[in-house]
């Protein structure tokens, strides 16, 4: 059949002709078929049933923690050191070995607890995930705005999660069930520290740092590993909000952080963040008052500086948010040669956990995706599964084999580069946490290190919260602060002592009158008449 067929006048379809997805032209886009103008409607309406079904199916199931995000295209800039030494010293990760070298990079900027429309403004940690599209393939760096986590054994993550969403019964985030948890797990307390500071609401995507949290390993070419921590430093400073600025914010707009991101980019301000990292022998260092795998726990900066290692420039906004901010995912598994685990609980977990949600949330085939696939060639012997539209076979291959090892024309193993990563390991299997746990140290250094503003904000929503708690949370919160610093405590304590006790503990974390705005809508609302 003629090409020239399909570019016929009758055929009416031009470049901009609105079609379904079998590639018909739709001639009425305004009116179902119905008998008589009036209906009813028939089943044969094909354009109808393939638009109204994808309608019902345009969202996935959503991310059960940072469903609500924002995101943009950009690069990586390496510098080929770290610090003053060559980078090689420490990682043959191709990335960051050649000073000036560009990765492209997908970053995801997120909130945790609330689903996927929710106010910007919530007192909550910030996603900071980062998609490297290297030669060697994917790495993802998967972290928060803040520096440490709530808990230091993955086992735990779920039963936290479900403490700080809403509640089953009520769906209202309620502060004694957060609490609750966390009076019950005293490794917490640093991160309730900055959850309730000013920086457990950032200002905005732009102006925040990010933080890998776990603890990995970078591996150089002798097959010789450190321990390593990454670290977002934002160049166009940082900016955090009090309850009070949020709040009236929150009444303005609940978008404000993705408009400020996407506006940034559009009119050419590029957002900038500088990577660090800190680097650490990997043994346990027992000289250390704590464990270095903890995930509650900062590196002091004066024992283990931070490194420059590269700049990222985030200079283009998405085309379709589904397709790209809402698809895109993310696995703490997902390392390049040159990087690696360490011992880190929660790493291990973490690492099950992101590939096999993706997997069920996107699907099987969810790395085919643009938005999630390599920028290299790609060949596996995997196939099959919901939505497959490809297959990852390499040129030449026989197509009969889809296995490995062969000799009829399958895929081959790739040769390693470099000596192997071999780490010694041994010990009795136990379910035990670690040995030193020194939960409130790191608090009270945290507490007297904030500004003055930033300590009374912090007392206030601390107070705001646990005012309405069970006496029993309030003892053990007021225990923990105590032993954090004697101000922080006493402060905690006497706001305590002078709050009031009527109000509710339903609302969200560290909202004043949240409680309040049932009757307040009752109250301020205006008669209507039925129409």
């Amino acid at each position: 059949m003629s090409d020239d067929l399909f570019n016929n006048k009758l055929n009416e379809e031009q470049e901009d002709t609105l079609t379904n997805r079998q590639g018909h032209p739709v001639t009425n886009n305004q009116n179902l078929r119905t008998v008589g103008n009036r209906g009813p409607a028939v089943l044969e309406n094909y354009d109808f049933l393939e638009k109204i079904s994808h309608f019902d199916r345009e969202r996935i199931p959503e991310r059960v923690v940072h469903a609500r995000g924002a995101g943009a295209h950009g690069y990586f800039e390496a510098y080929g050191t770290a610090g003053d030494e060559p980078v090689s010293k420490y990682t043959r990760a191709k990335l960051f070995q050649v000073k000036g070298k560009q990765t492209p990079v997908f970053v995801r900027f997120s909130s945790v607890i609330h689903g996927g429309h929710s106010p910007e403004t919530l007192r909550d940690p910030r996603g900071f995930a980062v998609k490297f599209y290297t030669e060697d393939g994917n790495w993802d760096l998967v972290g928060n705005n803040l520096k440490i986590f709530f808990i230091r054994d993955a086992i735990k993550f779920p039963d936290m999660i479900h403490a700080f969403k809403p509640d089953p019964i009520t769906n209202i985030q309620d502060g004694e069930r957060f609490f609750d948890f966390c009076a019950s797990s005293p490794e917490s307390f640093h991160m309730v520290t900055f959850v309730y500071s000013p920086w457990g609401i950032p200002a905005n995507y732009r102006m925040m740092q990010g933080s890998g949290v776990n603890t990995y390993k970078w591996v150089n070419q002798e097959g010789v590993a450190v321990l390593v921590k990454y670290h977002w430093e934002p160049k166009q400073g940082i900016k955090n909000l009090t309850q009070q600025q949020a709040s009236e914010i929150q009444g303005t707009s609940f978008n404000h952080a993705t408009q400020d991101l996407h506006d940034a980019i559009k009119e050419g301000d590029y957002p900038e963040w500088e990577l660090l990292v800190q680097i650490m022998s990997d043994d346990e260092h027992p000289e250390l008052d704590f464990d270095p795998l903890d995930d509650t726990k900062l590196w002091p900066e004066d024992l283990f500086p931070w490194l420059p290692v590269g700049k990222m420039t985030l200079n283009k906004n998405p085309d379709d948010y589904f397709t790209e901010v809402e698809q895109v995912a993310f696995g703490t598994g997902v390392l390049v040669d040159g990087l690696d685990f360490s011992d880190d609980k929660m790493l291990q977990g973490r690492t099950f956990s992101y590939s096999d949600t993706q997997r069920h949330r996107v699907g099987a085939n969810y790395l085919q995706l643009p938005i999630n696939s390599p920028k290299k060639r790609v060949a596996t012997n995997q196939s099959g599964g919901q939505m497959q539209y490809k297959l990852d076979r390499a040129p030449g291959q026989n197509p009969h084999i889809n296995y490995e090892p062969s000799i009829l024309g399958g895929l081959k193993e790739a040769e390693q580069d470099g000596i192997e990563y071999t780490p010694y390991i041994e010990g009795k299997l136990v379910r035990e946490s670690i040995d030193r746990q020194s939960n409130t140290k790191q608090a009270g250094d945290t507490y007297r290190n904030f500004e003055e503003w930033e300590r009374a904000d912090l007392i206030s929503n601390l107070v705001s919260d646990l005012s309405n708690c069970d006496p029993r949370i309030q003892v053990k919160m007021i225990a923990l602060a105590d032993e954090a610093d004697e101000e922080y405590g006493r402060r905690l304590r006497e706001g305590l002592a002078q709050a009031s006790t009527k109000g509710s503990s339903q609302k969200p974390l560290g909202n004043r009158d949240g409680d309040k705005a049932p009757d307040e809508a009752v109250a301020k609302g205006h008669d209507a008449d039925p129409y």
